[in-house]
């Protein structure tokens, strides 16, 4: 079975494990989303994540991280779909409620928040809102 889009299935899986209070979310495994859930990792979103590797297919297993009972990602939004991509320079990188939440970015230099790739003055395409 083929996705055509991993990354907002990626997304919904957050999601909806996060409103079922599961502590750890399962999904196959990409380049793509190991960097993506590196940059949650970083910035504080999520406890932990690890690459499972099964025969041929290998799974991702994402530890989502609680506060007090609460999900620490209150919404995470894709920006950029398949059908119709976003991309920004550095100058226009939106800024996510106030500084308070992140934007992902996909830059030559790599997968990285929208703060990172203000300070090296990347632009690129926006992959989602996380606040």
């Amino acid at each position: 079975m083929s996705l055509s889009d991993p990354i907002g299935d990626m997304l919904a899986r957050i999601k909806n494990a996060q409103m079922r209070n599961s502590k750890k979310v399962l999904m196959p495994s990409s380049k793509f989303k190991t960097k993506i859930a590196d940059v949650l990792k970083n910035e504080g979103y999520i406890i932990d994540y690890k690459v499972l590797s099964e025969d041929s297919k290998s799974n991702l297993e994402i530890l989502l991280k609680y506060s007090s009972g609460n999900p620490v990602i209150s919404a995470i939004q894709r920006v950029s779909k398949p059908g119709r991509r976003i991309f920004s320079s550095f100058e226009s990188l939106p800024k996510i409620n106030n500084g308070l939440g992140i934007a992902i970015i996909s830059t030559p230099k790599g997968v990285m928040t929208d703060i990172d790739a203000r300070k090296q003055k990347l632009g690129g395409e926006i992959i989602c809102k996380v606040f």
